[in-house]
């Protein structure tokens, strides 16, 4: 339901101008009009028509109904009775302009009042068939300016939605690049930093495996660097030279790397996992390397399972650390779950299994668009 109380969409002042100096050369000409009969009081009352015009097009909102009233009462004196008098177009343009920037219930009120005092012109003063002209004149700029005002609020609003959505998408996307960052970045030093551990701990004894774990470590550094230039560049649109994005079928590689930086990681599949669709598998990814990640930072002894199980209809994904992890920001597990929400699944985790489980399970065919 319309409030009949509020105020439309402010006009330019160039549009009150312009309406104001319209209703302003009607009423002058009103009173050139009437020139011939009582001209000193046609003068009086088109100055007064001016002044009251004035304060309905410029004037706040409390004085906005009397000033126009008041405007309109002066041009029917003006006017003298006399439908032949152009000076009547000002009140139509008066009431057309109320319909565009005042209150609903402003506009009702001065409009079934401009009609009832054209009918009474017709009733008490000259009964001519040029009264019912005004009337309708009137009644036709009331509605057509109406409509004009509704749809003029309407483009308003939807630009103002639009304005909200690209906020929105802008502040969605800046939340799905965070969580690119976190997982590249944690996932890359947390191994590096293990592959440099056993570097260190085997330089004296075994300067081979030192040389095989730094030249790993720097492999997923340049690895991770390439991946965050991938992440970066998507905020400057995609092109050809990108790099895809890991999927299901990077699964088994996560897992080989964790392995070879020393984790006691087992993985289970059950189904085809290159038959997940690419916004599914990236978020299957990133959840087990998220996994996998806070499992060796935060309990690198502990021992990992991962169990991946795709169905037609659904992707299963558990990994199971022995000794739960210390706590961390949260940032990790805050990412993994908007991933598996955004797809339509969801994921959780916390004690369980033996002893720190991460579940989660994704439809195969999102119901949210894609993974963020």
């Amino acid at each position: 339901m319309t409030d009949l109380t509020l105020m439309p969409e402010p006009l330019p002042r160039a549009a009150r101008w312009a309406v104001f100096g319209v209703f302003a050369l009607l009423v002058v000409v009103g009173v050139v009009r009437r020139a011939g009969d009582r001209p000193i009081l046609a003068l009086v009352f088109g100055l007064a028509g001016l002044v009251l015009g004035a304060a309905a097009f410029f004037a706040s909102r409390t004085w906005m109904l009397p000033a126009a009233a008041g405007a309109v009462a002066a041009v029917a004196v003006v006017c003298n009775g006399q439908p032949s008098n152009v000076g009547w177009f000002a009140v139509i343009v008066l009431v057309g302009w109320a319909a565009l920037a005042a209150p609903m219930l402003v506009t009702v009120v001065l409009a079934v009042g401009t009609v009832l005092l054209l009918f009474g012109e017709f009733l008490f003063t000259v009964q001519d068939p040029g009264w019912f002209g005004w009337i309708g004149g009137t009644v036709f700029a009331f509605v057509g300016c109406t409509f004009g005002r509704r749809q003029r609020d309407l483009l308003v609003q939807l630009r103002e939605a639009q304005a909200g959505l690209a906020q929105r998408a802008q502040a969605e996307e800046r939340n799905r690049i965070a969580r690119e960052m976190h997982d590249v970045i944690a996932h890359s030093l947390t191994v590096s930093l293990l592959h440099v551990s056993s570097a260190r701990l085997a330089l004296a004894d075994d300067p081979d495996e030192a040389a095989r774990a730094l030249a790993e470590a720097e492999r997923l550094g340049r690895e991770s660097l390439e991946e965050v230039r991938h992440a970066v560049g998507l905020m400057r649109g995609p092109t050809d030279r990108m790099r895809p994005l890991p999927g299901g079928s990077d699964i088994t590689g996560l897992v080989e790397q964790f392995r070879g930086a020393g984790v006691d990681v087992r993985l289970h599949l059950d189904g085809d996992i290159s038959a997940m669709p690419a916004t599914v598998g990236l978020a299957a990814y990133r959840i087990v390397q998220e996994s996998l990640t806070n499992a060796a930072k935060h309990a690198p002894q502990a021992a990992c399972t991962v169990y991946v199980a795709v169905t037609d209809s659904t992707v299963q994904v558990t990994v199971d650390s022995s000794g739960p992890p210390t706590a961390g920001t949260g940032l990790g597990l805050l990412g993994m779950r908007e991933r598996a929400e955004a797809l339509g699944g969801q994921c959780e985790a916390g004690p369980g299994g033996s002893g720190w489980l991460v579940h989660a399970a994704l439809p195969m065919h999102a119901t949210h668009g894609a993974a963020k």
